[in-house]
């Protein structure tokens, strides 16, 4: 069976990272070989890069600065970490990859798309996920669940305010409604198992 690149994208708390994890495990249970990871990291250099990204004040980079950081962070974990996994048939699951880029310098912050796609065919040879699945749901209740679950504005982006988080959210609706093939968006409201559930169903024609 051949390997696939699998990414989960999406505002601050649409669960992301729960339903990475909940989808590695319902794949490792179809038999297949997972391997999850997560952006900006996943890699040695990535996780140094990580660092200067995430630590800090909402304001410790401008917009180009943090895409040539995330472009470069990407670069080290396509070429260390994604593509040897996908080749050995395994499953790579990550959390964000290019699209958030897109979504934060690009759309949110007035970057643009250009100078995202040029930076990542510089660095990743292009190379792009299988299927992206969009977490989606509206931006106050994203934010309303992260509170209920003890979870604080812990890292650079959290800290950035709702007009901004409107944008990202609105970026990647946009994003998603030219390139339907690739990104399938997914309500991301209701229970966990639900919500991983929607996944699957997402991924149906590339399961064995």
């Amino acid at each position: 069976m051949p390997g696939r690149f699998i990414t989960l994208e999406g505002g601050e708390g649409v669960g992301k990272s729960t339903q990475a994890r909940a989808l590695a495990a319902a794949l490792r249970s179809r038999g297949i070989d997972v391997v999850e990871t997560r952006e900006p990291g996943g890699s040695d250099g990535a996780e140094a890069i990580r660092r200067l990204l995430l630590e800090g004040g909402a304001d410790r980079w401008n917009a180009r600065a943090e895409a040539l950081l995330f472009a470069a962070a990407r670069a080290d974990h396509v070429e260390k970490m994604i593509k040897p996994a996908i080749s050995r048939g395994k499953w790579v699951i990550c959390d964000r990859f290019l699209d958030s880029s897109l979504a934060y310098q690009g759309g949110a912050d007035g970057l643009g798309d250009q100078p995202i796609q040029a930076l990542h065919c510089i660095g990743s040879e292009g190379y792009l996920p299988d299927r992206t699945l969009l977490l989606d749901m509206p931006v106050y209740d994203a934010s309303i669940r992260q509170f209920a679950a003890g979870i604080g504005q812990s890292d650079r982006f959290e800290k950035r305010d709702g007009a901004f988080h409107d944008k990202v959210a609105a970026a990647f609706r946009e994003l998603a409604s030219r390139d339907p093939d690739r990104i399938r968006v997914i309500n991301a409201e209701g229970a966990p198992e639900e919500v991983t559930g929607r996944l699957l169903v997402a991924l149906a024609d590339l399961l064995p």
